[in-house]
């Protein structure tokens, strides 16, 4: 059986577009200086925890590559499979003009024109929770920063759902959550920290 070590969960800090509610996918939007200061802000509250991270990691987008060395770990490994959703044709749309024009999308269902498709979204985040699962003892603890939708998939996959029920877990930015173990079940720790 694979270990069972902990997985903490980072989204960004905020950029232009995430506040304004563009999707942003593989655009290397730079964290505003609001975002600059949630990234501190997240990195006090992981040193509060008082935890050795064993495995540090972070998605080779810049947003998520600044939040890591702002909230003190300028050394966080990138990984590939950590970057966002890549939307497509809807890169840089605000959801809520997407939805005006199409009242009844929901991502979760319809996906991206000319994007990626949520199971190869679902592949990446498996990736990396793999490799979490095989390279942190049961007792140790991993720390990712990641972005919206991908931090939501691997919530999912972590639990074993499908990753359309990522859905369910909205992340605002610069939050952390706590993924975990109840025995051999695995769940969710803690959201939105």
């Amino acid at each position: 059986m694979p270990n069972q070590p902990r997985l903490w969960v980072v989204r960004h800090g905020e950029t232009e577009w995430s506040r304004s509610g563009q999707y942003t996918g593989l655009t290397d939007m730079p964290l505003t200086p609001d975002g600059e200061a949630q990234s501190r802000v997240v990195g006090q509250k992981l040193a509060g925890f008082c935890i050795e991270f064993n495995l540090v990691l972070t998605s080779p987008l810049g947003r998520a590559k600044s939040t890591a060395a702002l909230a003190g770990f300028p050394d966080a490994e990138i990984v590939r499979d950590a970057h966002e959703w890549d939307y497509g044709d809807y890169e840089g749309i605000e959801s809520n003009e997407i939805r005006r024009r199409t009242p009844s999308y929901v991502i979760w269902d319809d996906g991206v024109p000319n994007g990626e498709r949520l199971a190869d979204v679902s592949a990446r985040a498996d990736a990396v929770i793999e490799r979490v699962r095989s390279e942190v003892d049961d007792d140790g603890h991993a720390l990712l920063f990641t972005h919206g939708h991908f931090s939501r998939v691997v919530a999912a996959r972590w639990l074993g759902l499908p990753a359309d029920r990522g859905r369910h877990f909205v992340l605002g930015t610069a939050q952390a959550s706590r993924l975990g173990w109840d025995k051999k079940t695995p769940v969710i720790e803690a959201w939105g920290l």
